[in-house]
């Protein structure tokens, strides 16, 4: 069996069918601390791009995984931190064009396109989905927790260039929490903002699995409604995602594949289950519940388990 340190899906994504994920970077290094992320909060706080990784070991690690025959709709090079830390993401970029003709996407906080090396790496993926929490400074440090040097401003400039410029397909995403950036007042002022930005689609999400902080709640689905209605977008939570998947054998390891970087309820991980027909689901919920590398976080009252 091959292990993977760089590839793991396919998994489902509500926006684009099921994606095989690429990881960049080492597990949560990234220059936000969000108060929503579902991998817990960020230990390796950078706001500095390196060559964490070999492109070639990142692409060799893809050609095995192609010759598994796995169905894909799409590459998602997304990490377990922010993706355009990466120093040679263009490049990297351009050897999995060599290999698929699938789209590639580039999931991103989107705080660093003020950088002009980093529009530029991003100009040949055919998708990027910056995120956009904050309609102004003070919401921006409150949801988001950036590095210190990153500012509001240069965020949303850098935002905007690379929107006139990009001649992919921009999707922007909002993560609407309660009590942070839920009310009319802030969504009236993300569409006096998006006004200046020139994107193809816009999606309304809210933390449905648990997030890095206690304090963190799901928004109304008034709020929700109201937010897709004021800014012409899509909700994620109305959205279908179809199954997971891992091309591991055991149950168990596949389960933890997945969850290594993609937490995973206790619903989900029986349909999965069932999906591979396996007949030991309440064996290896056992397991999964007494395995020390394994957190088991209650959230809207059911158990969701991710890798620690």
């Amino acid at each position: 069996m091959v292990e993977y340190k760089y590839i793991y899906g396919p998994v489902p994504s509500r926006r684009m069918g099921i994606s095989i994920g690429i990881s960049p970077i080492p597990k949560k290094y990234c220059n936000y601390s969000c108060v929503y992320c579902q991998l817990g909060r960020t230990t390796d706080m950078t706001n500095t791009r390196r060559p964490y990784f070999l492109v070639s070991d990142i692409i060799e690690e893809f050609k095995t995984y192609l010759k598994e025959g796995v169905d894909f709709d799409i590459v998602t090079i997304v990490g377990e931190g922010e993706p355009t830390l990466y120093l040679n993401l263009g490049e990297l970029i351009l050897e999995i064009k060599k290999l698929t003709s699938k789209p590639i996407a580039v999931i991103t906080n989107g705080s660093l396109l003020s950088d002009a090396q980093v529009r530029n790496d991003l100009k040949n993926a055919d998708i990027v989905l910056p995120s956009l929490d904050a309609p102004n400074k003070e919401i921006f440090k409150e949801i988001n927790r950036p590095f210190g040097e990153i500012v509001f401003k240069d965020v949303i400039d850098g935002l905007r260039k690379f929107s006139n410029d990009y001649k992919g397909e921009l999707w922007i995403e909002i993560m609407i929490v309660k009590d942070i950036n839920d009310s009319t007042e802030t969504f009236m002022e993300f569409k006096k903002l998006l006004d200046t930005i020139d994107y193809d689609r816009l999606y309304i999400n809210a933390p449905i699995r648990p997030p890095a902080e206690s304090f963190v709640s799901q928004p109304s689905d008034k709020a929700i409604l109201e937010a897709t209605k004021l800014l012409g977008g899509i909700s994620i939570d109305r959205l279908v995602s179809e199954g997971f998947y891992s091309e591991v054998k055991d149950d168990y390891s596949a389960i933890k594949s997945i969850i290594k970087r993609h937490p995973m309820n206790q619903y989900e991980i029986k349909s999965f289950l069932v999906s591979r027909e396996c007949n030991q689901i309440e064996d290896i919920f056992s397991k999964l519940n007494k395995d020390d590398t394994i957190d088991v976080v209650s959230y809207k009252n059911y158990n969701t388990y991710r890798l620690k």
